[in-house]
C-alpha cells in the first residue's frame, strides 16, 4: 500500500511549494528588469515603476485630484496593487512570505550567510544572522509606518513616486544603478539582509506597513492547538520575522504566512492552516 502523508510531509511540501512560487515570481520580476533595459523596449510595456504595486499608493493622491498617474507610473500600478490587497484580504501578508521578489531574495541572502558563518557558530559569540535586542527591535518596527506616512505626504505634491530614487527593488531589478544613491541602497539592502533576516520587511518596507492590518481579518491563517502545544517553543527561533511568544501572536501584524513555524513544530497537530 502506499505510504499515506503524514502532516511533516504536507508541511514540508507546502513549503517546496512556497520556494517554487518565490523563485517563479523572482525571475519574471528579473525578467521584467531585463525587458526594459532592452533598446526600444520601455517605452513598449511602459516603464519599470508600473509594475510596482506599491506604485498605485504613491500615485493615487495625484490620480484622484487630478486624473493623472505621477510620471513612471500608471493605471498597470492599480490593477497590480488590486491584486496583492486581494491576497492579503484572503491570507493577510502571504504576498511578503511567498510572492514578493524582494522578500525572497532576502530570504536566499539570509540562508546563503547561515551556510558562510555556520561552522563561526561554536567559536565565537557572534554569528549570522544577528539578532536585534527586543528594546531596539520594537520600536525600529514603527519605521516602516513612519516611511508610509512621509510617502503619502510627499505624494500630494510629488511628480515623480517618492520613492523612486532610494526604492531596492527598482535598484535592484531594474538593472539601471544609475547613481551613487542607488548604489549605496544596493549595498545597504545586501548588508542589512545577511546581517539580519527580512530587515526590509521588518523595518523599512512600506508596503508591508499597509499589508500588515490585513492579518487581523484574515480567512486563511495558522491557529494554535492549545491540547497540543508542548509550549517548547522551537517555532520561534524559525520565524524569519523574529515574532516573540510567536504561539500566541499567530494573527500579528509581522507574520508573513511563511509557515516556517509548522514546518518547525514537533506535534502536528498544534499548529493547523485554517479557512475561517
Amino acid at each position: 500500500m502506499p505510504a499515506r502523508d503524514t502532516p511533516a510531509n504536507i508541511n514540508s511540501s507546502a513549503l517546496s511549494v512556497r520556494s517554487i512560487l518565490q523563485i517563479i515570481f523572482l525571475v519574471i520580476t528579473v525578467l521584467i528588469g531585463i525587458r526594459h533595459i532592452l533598446p526600444s523596449e520601455s517605452p513598449k510595456g511602459g516603464a519599470f515603476d508600473a509594475f510596482c504595486p506599491f506604485g498605485g499608493i504613491e500615485t493615487l493622491w495625484s490620480y484622484l485630484t487630478s486624473g493623472q498617474t505621477l510620471v513612471t507610473t500608471s493605471l498597470l500600478n492599480f490593477s497590480i496593487l488590486l491584486g496583492v490587497l486581494g491576497v492579503a484580504l484572503l491570507s493577510g501578508r502571504a504576498f511578503c512570505g511567498w510572492m514578493c521578489p524582494l522578500g525572497s531574495l532576502q530570504d536566499f541572502l539570509v540562508k546563503f550567510s547561515e551556510r558562510i558563518f555556520r561552522s563561526q557558530k561554536s567559536r565565537s559569540r557572534f554569528h549570522l544572522p544577528y539578532h536585534v535586542t527586543s528594546k531596539n527591535d520594537a520600536w525600529l518596527r514603527y519605521t516602516k509606518y513612519l516611511i508610509l506616512g512621509i510617502v503619502l505626504l510627499a505624494s500630494v505634491r510629488a511628480v515623480y513616486p517618492p520613492l523612486q530614487e532610494i526604492c531596492p527593488v527598482r535598484a535592484i531589478f531594474g538593472f539601471q544603478i544609475t547613481s551613487p544613491l542607488l548604489i549605496s541602497v544596493v549595498l545597504i539592502f545586501v548588508i542589512t539582509s545577511v546581517l539580519n533576516r527580512r530587515f526590509w520587511c521588518k523595518y523599512l518596507c512600506p508596503l508591508g506597513a499597509v499589508l500588515a492590518p490585513f492579518n487581523k481579518i484574515s480567512p486563511l491563517r495558522l491557529v494554535l492547538n492549545q491540547e497540543s502545544c508542548p509550549s517548547c517553543r522551537l517555532c520561534e527561533p524559525t520565524c524569519p520575522m523574529d515574532i516573540e511568544d510567536l504561539t500566541h501572536n499567530l494573527r500579528s501584524p509581522e507574520c508573513i504566512q511563511c509557515l516556517e513555524c509548522q514546518e518547525a513544530c514537533q506535534e502536528s497537530e498544534a499548529l493547523e492552516l485554517r479557512l475561517f
